[in-house]
C-alpha cells in the first residue's frame, strides 16, 4: 500500500500524512510549499516513517502527471489518495477579483481533478483503491465572505462523488471529509485576536447567520486525519459516495 497526500505541508495534510505513516503506509507528500514540505518530510523520516516529498502545484496538470509517475516509481503503486490541498480567499462575491476566484478554483477544484485523474486512472486497471477529498462544511451551508471557497468545496464534493460512481465497478471507493473550523494555519491566518476568534467560532455569530459549535471546541488536525484514515481503511470497505462531516455539530447535521 502507498498513499499520496496533497497539501501535505498544511495543518490537516500534515496530520493525515503522519496518521497514515504511523499505520506503516509509505506516503508521497505533495505541496507547492517546498520548504514546508521538506521540513515535514524530515520530521516524519526522523520518526521512522517512510515518506517522500514531491514539490508540485496541483493546478498544473502536466506537473501532476509527472509527479504521480515519479511517486509510483519510487514508492510503488498508489492505493490511497487524499486530496487535502486547499486555499481560502475571503471577500464579498460582488467585489471579489478574478484572480482570487481563479486562484481558489485552481487548487480546490482543478487540483482535485488533476490529481484524482492521474491517480485513479492508474488504480482502475489494478481494480482497487480509495480516495478521500477534504472539502469543508462550507460546501454544505452558506458562509458570508466565503463565496469562492464555498463554491469550490461544493464542486470538489460533487466531483468526488461522481468519480466514485464511475469507478465503483473497479472496486475503487471515493468519499469526502468535510471539516468545520480547525486549528490550522489557514484558519489562524484570518485571526487578529486568537482568543476572540476562537470564542466567535465556538459561540457563533448571529450577525452573519453562523451557528456555533455544539461540542464547544474547534477541531484539531488529528481529528480530521482520523476520519480520513477510517474512510481509506478496510473498516470502511462498503462505504463510498459519502461525506463525513467533522465539525463538532456546527452545521447541525446538514
Amino acid at each position: 500500500m502507498v498513499a499520496l497526500v496533497t497539501g501535505a505541508a498544511g495543518g490537516i495534510g500534515a496530520a493525515i500524512a503522519r496518521t497514515l505513516g504511523e499505520e506503516g503506509i509509505p506516503v508521497a507528500l505533495l505541496d507547492r510549499d517546498e520548504d514546508g514540505l521538506r521540513e515535514l518530510a524530515g520530521k516524519l523520516g526522523a520518526d521512522g516513517l517512510r515518506v517522500a516529498a514531491f514539490p508540485v502545484d496541483v493546478g498544473s496538470s502536466a506537473r501532476v502527471e509527472a509527479v504521480v509517475d515519479e511517486a509510483e516509481r519510487l514508492l510503488g503503486p498508489i492505493t490511497k489518495l487524499v486530496n487535502a490541498a486547499g486555499v481560502l480567499r475571503t471577500g464579498r462575491a460582488v467585489t471579489m477579483s478574478d484572480d482570487d476566484w481563479a486562484a481558489t478554483f485552481a487548487v480546490n477544484v482543478n487540483g482535485v481533478f488533476h490529481v484524482s485523474r492521474a491517480v485513479v486512472s492508474r488504480m482502475v486497471p489494478r481494480r482497487a483503491g480509495a480516495v478521500v477529498t477534504v472539502a469543508s462544511n462550507a460546501a454544505l451551508v452558506a458562509r458570508a465572505d466565503m463565496a469562492a471557497y464555498c463554491a469550490s468545496k461544493a464542486a470538489a464534493t460533487a466531483f468526488t462523488k461522481a468519480l466514485g460512481l464511475e469507478v465503483a465497478g473497479y472496486g475503487i471507493r471515493c468519499n469526502v471529509v468535510t471539516p468545520g473550523s480547525a486549528d490550522t494555519p489557514m484558519l489562524s491566518a484570518l485571526w487578529s485576536d486568537r482568543d476572540r476568534a476562537l470564542r466567535s467560532s465556538i459561540e457563533g455569530s448571529p450577525k452573519v447567520y453562523r451557528t456555533g459549535i455544539p461540542l464547544g471546541k474547534i477541531a484539531t488536525p488529528a481529528d480530521v486525519a482520523e476520519a480520513v484514515a477510517f474512510l481509506l481503511s478496510s473498516r470502511a470497505k462498503h462505504i463510498t459516495l459519502q461525506h463525513l462531516t467533522v465539525d463538532g455539530g456546527a452545521t447541525l447535521g446538514a
